[in-house]
Order: structure tokens, then sequence, then C-alpha cells
């Protein structure tokens, strides 16, 4: 018996002839924040869409609370939606916006004041009923969007790249705002973005998407510490990618140096790929590092230095530090076992880009 709200199983859906989604099978837990990650065209709005009953799958099932909801119209689903464009009624007051669905329901005009109250309240909006939504900045009408949805009480909100029109710091400051609202309303919340800074900073589970494929599903930590293919580990972040040679447990190969590493269970001299945060590198004097480089390019990013250092072989390694070395200075390359992450080698280009979808 499944424990999760919302089982997706086997779903598959093609536009035009061309696949979007193949046998794609996800589970999601009641009062979770999950977002569906990846590039543009990856599936991630495709799976919110028939989700929300927007879009009919091919194949498949959609199980809502244990019950199929498959061929249930969107309007009858528990739960709300939130697109980038908001879907505001222009002609309407702040309070008729959130009403909408309310009236609709036929709910009384005591019971639909106290939830316009409620709502604004919990969107940082007291006092704004009667103001036009024309006049309203684009951070308070995604608030209004968010208000007319938790009005409806859904089990679930379905939230589509809905911080996609605003500036950096609004985005920033809405992310924690989302937070503080998941917390509070206690639902579960379906996010889909292609921001991984944003996919980090907000979810209780990601889950990364490719050409129809589930790349991987895991905590945060999971996903940016432990990527479990290339694909993962090269749009979570920035990352070194390099083909390895496992030489044996705790023994990786490097351009011919040596690192000690925590994987096991590989095999012996089997050709490995290695990801290596910058983050995770050590710049040290050249006769204590593992491989020895020279700084070629160096940029101040604020809280830190961004350096690649170029090693004899010609990889330029990419390296973020709080300690500035200049460029042409010759440094040592030091990396902490359990910061190497040791990946199997695909066997074709093809493999990089197919994922398990159970």
């Amino acid at each position: 018996m499944s424990t999760s709200l919302i089982d997706l199983e086997h779903i598959s859906k093609s536009f035009d002839g061309e696949i979007v989604l193949d046998d794609l099978n996800l589970s999601i837990k009641e009062n979770s924040f999950v977002t569906l990650l990846g590039p543009s065209g990856c599936g991630k709005t495709t799976t919110l869409r028939i989700i929300g009953g927007f879009v009919q799958a091919d194949s498949g099932r959609v199980i809502f609370d244990g019950k199929d909801i498959s061929n249930i119209p969107p309007n009858k689903r528990n739960l709300n939606t939130v697109f980038q464009k908001y879907a505001l009624f222009p002609h309407m007051s702040i309070a008729e916006n959130i009403a909408f669905g309310l009236k609709i329901k036929n709910k009384p005009k005591a019971y639909i004041d106290d939830k316009i109250k409620y709502a604004l309240e919990l969107v940082n909006l007291k006092g704004f009923e009667n103001r036009n939504i024309n006049l309203l900045s684009g951070g308070q009408q995604q608030r209004i969007a968010i208000a007319r949805a938790i009005v409806n009480e859904p089990k679930v909100l379905l939230l589509d790249e809905p911080l996609g029109a605003l500036d950096l710091k609004l985005r920033q400051d809405m992310q924690y705002e989302l937070i503080r609202l998941k917390n509070e309303l206690g639902i579960t919340f379906i996010y889909v973005t292609h921001d991984q800074e944003e996919a980090l900073t907000m979810s209780d589970t990601i889950v990364v998407m490719n050409q129809g494929y589930i790349q991987q599903m895991g905590s945060p930590e999971q996903i940016y510490n432990e990527p479990e293919n290339a694909f993962v580990a090269d749009f979570i972040g920035e990352s070194n990618i390099i083909a390895a040679t496992m030489v044996q447990d705790r023994l990786v190969e490097i351009f011919g140096a040596k690192f000690a590493c925590v994987d096991e269970g590989f095999g012996n001299n089997k050709p490995v790929d290695v990801v290596i945060r910058p983050e995770d590198i050590d710049l040290v004097e050249p006769d204590k590092g593992t491989l020895v480089g020279r700084v070629t390019h160096l940029i101040f990013k604020g809280v830190h230095y961004e350096m690649e250092v170029t090693t004899p072989n010609g990889y330029e390694w990419l390296v973020h530090s709080t300690d500035m070395f200049p460029v042409g200075k010759e440094v040592g390359i030091s990396v902490d076992p359990f910061d190497i992450q040791i990946m199997n080698k695909p066997e074709s280009e093809d493999e990089e880009a197919v994922g398990v979808n159970e």
C-alpha cells in the first residue's frame, strides 16, 4: 500500500510524434515540497499539467490520495495551480480575484469574507482588498495568485515557474515566502523550475529531469553531493567532471596521479567519471599537492574567488576559494577523499541522457 499522496504510474506523453514523457513513475509524499527541475523541454511542465488535469497522458495513471483521477477535470481535483503569468482578472479588485473560486462553489458571503481576510494576512497583504490588480507590483500580483489558490483549501498546490517574471532580489524574497507558506499551510507543494539554486533553496525533494526521464530524485544534499550521473553533476551547480581510472577500492587515478577516495565496488583498473565540486578543491604549495598546476584565470565573485588552474595535460580545473592565488602562480591541487564522487562511465553517449523512471 502506497504511503504517498500522489503516484504517477507509467505516464507517457507525446506531442506531434515527439516523446515528452516516457514511462515515468513518480511518488510524492504528503506535506512535502517537491521540485521538478530540468532544462527546457525536459518534461517537467508536462508532468505538472498532467497532475493538474490540464493535459491528458497518452498512457498511465494519476493516483491522488488512493484514487485514480486520470479522467477527472481540473476543477474537480483537490489541488490548485499558480502559473507564471498569474492569470489574474484585471477588471476585478483583489478581493474579487481571491473570491472567484469560492463564489463558483456558492460559498456564503460571510465565509468568503473570512477567507479573503485570512488569505491576505497569510501573504502579508492585509488591507489590500479593494485595490486594483493593475496597480500592484509583480511580487504582489504573485502573492494574490497564491492567495486565490489557498482559499480553496487544496491538499496540493502546483506552481509552474511562478517566480520567472520577477527580478533577482524579489525572486529570492519570494522563495523564502513560499517556504513559510508551505510550512504554515501544511499542504503539499509541487514546484516547476529550471533554476538550480531555486530548487536547492526551497525543496524537500528534487526530481531532476531530462528528455522525458527522471535522472535522479532525492534531497537537495543528495542531488548536489552525490550525483548519480554526469548530467546531474553538470546541471546542478558547477563541477569538474573528469575521465579517470578506478585503480582499486578507495583509490582513483586522475591524470596519472593517485587520489584517495571513499568509494568501493567499481572493480580494479576500471574507467570511471570523477566529479569534484570547485569549492572542494584545496590549493596548496606545489610540493603538498597531489597534482601541480598553474593559475590561468581569476575572477572575484564577492564571497569567493573563482580560478582556473591548468594542469600539464591541459585540463582547466574550476576552483572556488576564499583565498586568492594570482594568475601565473604555481599551485598544488589537493582534495579530501570524501569530496571525490565516483560514477560509472556510460557505455555509450546515449546512455548519459537516459535516466531511471522507476
